[in-house]
C-alpha cells in the first residue's frame, strides 16, 4: 500500500471527475523505486474503471506514461509523483482525461499554436514546493498540444543522472537536451521564455486607472482589493504574481492560519484579486516612474501606463553576499531555498550563510539531510530566535561558527569548499564542503526607481502613515520600503493603509 486511507479517500473523489478512458504505460525493473511505483499505478487501477495499465518500454526505467487511449500524450513521470508532486499526478489524470484545465483561454490558445516540436525534461525533488507549479505547466502544455512531451524525473531516483549533468538546484528544465530554464515557473512565463511573452502593443489601448499597484505580492494583493472595493479603476503589474512568497515553505506566523505553504497562499490571493474588476498585467516589470500630469509607469516592454495614483509594493529578493565565487556557482553549489535544493546534497557537508530566523531554520531542516551543517554568522552571536536556536544546538551533526566574515566561495565545476576571516584574529580558515546555502536577509527591488522617490541609503522607500512618499500620488507598501519589519501580515496591513491614502489623495484631489 503506497497511499494511506485518507489520501485514498481524497483521490477517490477526484478520480470521479475523470471524463474518459487513460491508459498508463509502466516500464519497471526489480529495484525498490520500481516495485513501489508499479504498486501506485495497480492502486490507482483499482481505483477507477477508467484507469487502465499496460507495461511497455519507454526511455527511463522506472517510469510510467498517462495517455488517452490510443495516443501517446507525452506526460511521464519518472519515479513515484508523490509528497508535492503528487497533485501534478492528480492533474495530469484529469486532464489528459479530457477534464478541462482551469487556465486562462488566452494561455490555452498559445500553447496550441507552437508548432515546433518540444520535448522537456523536469528535473524535481519530491520535498520542493516550488517544482510542482513547473511540473503541472509542462504537463498541461504536454496534453494541450500534441508537439509537446514532458518527463518529470526525481532526482532522488535518477541520482546518477543528475549528477552526471551538474543539477544542484531544482526545478531544472532541459528542452530538447539542452538546459532551459531553472526555479519556480507559470505557464505564462514558460511561455515568455520561449518567445510569446506580453508585447507593448497589449497595452496601448488602456486607459487612465485611478489606481495602479506594482508588485503582486502579499502587499500588492491588499492594496489591490482595498481599491477596486472603492469602486475605482485597479489595476496590478507583476513581474511574478504573488511574489517572495511563492518561494516561501512554511509560514505558521499568518494569524488565524496556523499553517500554510507560501505558493498556497499566493493562489489564495490570486483568487481574492480575481473576485473584483482588477486589470492583472502578470509578467511584466516596470522600468520607469515620472510624474506628469498624470503618473506614467513605463514597461520594459516599451509600453507606458498612465495612473492618478500609483502604489509601489515590489517586495524583496534574497540579499547575495557579494564574494567571489556567488554567482559564478549559483545553481552549481550556491542555492537559496534549502526545501527546494537540500534533497540533492544529500550526504554531503553544507554550509550555511546567515544566523537570523531563515538562516537557523535552513540549517535545522539541512541537518536532516545532509552528513553536516555549518552554520556562519557575522556577528558574535546569532539572531534567531531563542526556541530555534535551542533546536539548532541539540542537532548532533551542526557547527555554529561566529564572528566569520564570507570572504570566497570556491570550486571548479561546482562548489568545493568556503573560505572565512575569523574576525578577531583576523585569521583565514577554509571549509571543504558540496554546497552553501545563502540566508542573509532581502534586498528591496527599488533600483528601477532612481531618483524619482526618495530611499534611503539600503534603497528602501521612505513612506509616512499613510503609505504615502514624498511624490505626491505615489505610495508605496511591503517590504520595499522603510518598514522596520519584513513580514507578510505587516505587507498586507501597509498594503491596505496605502491603498486607504490613495483613495483618500484622489477624493481630495
Amino acid at each position: 500500500m503506497i497511499l494511506d486511507a485518507d489520501i485514498k479517500q481524497q483521490l477517490a473523489q477526484y478520480l470521479e471527475l475523470m471524463e474518459g478512458d487513460i491508459l498508463l504505460k509502466v516500464s519497471a525493473g526489480e529495484d525498490k523505486v520500481s516495485r513501489e511505483m508499479t504498486s501506485l499505478v495497480d492502486e490507482l487501477a483499482t481505483m477507477s474503471s477508467r484507469i487502465k495499465v499496460e507495461h511497455a518500454e519507454l526511455e527511463r526505467t522506472p517510469s510510467f506514461s498517462v495517455n488517452r487511449i490510443g495516443e501517446d500524450t507525452g506526460v511521464v513521470f519518472a519515479g513515484i509523483p508523490l509528497g508535492h508532486e503528487f497533485t501534478s499526478l492528480v492533474l495530469a489524470l484529469l486532464q489528459v482525461s479530457g477534464r478541462a484545465p482551469k487556465v486562462d483561454e488566452k494561455v490555452i490558445e498559445q500553447v496550441k499554436k507552437i508548432e515546433d516540436k518540444l520535448h522537456f525534461e523536469s528535473y524535481i525533488s519530491l520535498s520542493c514546493q516550488n517544482c510542482p507549479e513547473v511540473v503541472q505547466a509542462l504537463n498541461l502544455m504536454s496534453v494541450l498540444n500534441p508537439n509537446i512531451s514532458h518527463t518529470m524525473i526525481d532526482g532522488a531516483a535518477y541520482k546518477e543522472e543528475v549528477e552526471s549533468k551538474n543539477i544542484l538546484a531544482v526545478p531544472t528544465v532541459y528542452l530538447n537536451g539542452e538546459p532551459f530554464t531553472n526555479g519556480r515557473k507559470t505557464i505564462e512565463e514558460i511561455l515568455a521564455e520561449l518567445g510569446g511573452g506580453p508585447d507593448a502593443s497589449e497595452f496601448a489601448d488602456k486607459d487612465p486607472f485611478d489606481v495602479l499597484v506594482v508588485g503582486g505580492g502579499p502587499a500588492g494583493a491588499s492594496a489591490a482589493i482595498y481599491a477596486a472595493r472603492k469602486g475605482i479603476r485597479t489595476g496590478i503589474v507583476a513581474e511574478r504574481f504573488g511574489g517572495q512568497i511563492l518561494d516561501t515553505a512554511a509560514i505558521e506566523n499568518f494569524i488565524s492560519v496556523n499553517r500554510t505553504e507560501g505558493p498556497k497562499l499566493a493562489a489564495s490571493l490570486e483568487e481574492h484579486v480575481k473576485d473584483y474588476k482588477i486589470d492583472v498585467m502578470n509578467l511584466v516589470r516596470a522600468k520607469r516612474l515620472e510624474k506628469k500630469d498624470l503618473i506614467e509607469i513605463e514597461l520594459e516592454n516599451g509600453a507606458v501606463l498612465k495612473s492618478k495614483s500609483v502604489i509601489l509594493s515590489t517586495g524583496a529578493r534574497w540579499r547575495n553576499i557579494g564574494v567571489p565565487g556567488e554567482a559564478e556557482f549559483r545553481n552549481k553549489g550556491v542555492a537559496y531555498c534549502p526545501h527546494c535544493d537540500g534533497p540533492l546534497f544529500e550526504g554531503k557537508d553544507v554550509a550555511v550563510v546567515g544566523g537570523g530566523n531563515s538562516g537557523v531554520e535552513a540549517a535545522i531542516d539541512l541537518a536532516g539531510i545532509v552528513n553536516h551543517v555549518t552554520v556562519l554568522e557575522f556577528n558574535d552571536e546569532l539572531k534567531a530566535d531563542s526556541v530555534l536556536q535551542e533546536r539548532l544546538h541539540s542537532l548532533p551533526n551542526v557547527k555554529v561558527i561566529t564572528n566569520a566574515q564570507t570572504k570566497e566561495i570556491t570550486g571548479t565545476d561546482n562548489v568545493n569548499g568556503i573560505t572565512y576571516i575569523e574576525r578577531e584574529s583576523g585569521e583565514e580558515k577554509h571549509i571543504e564542503l558540496a554546497g552553501v546555502f545563502v540566508q542573509i536577509g532581502l534586498v528591496p527591488n527599488t533600483d528601477w526607481l532612481g531618483d524619482s522617490v526618495e530611499r534611503n541609503k539600503f534603497g528602501e522607500i521612505l513612506v509616512d502613515k499613510r503609505g504615502a512618499t514624498n511624490v505626491p500620488g505615489v505610495f508605496a507598501a511591503g517590504d520595499c520600503t522603510d518598514s522596520p519589519f519584513k513580514q507578510i501580515i505587516i505587507s498586507m496591513g501597509a498594503g491596505a493603509t496605502a491603498s486607504l491614502g490613495a483613495f483618500d489623495y484622489l477624493v481630495r484631489n
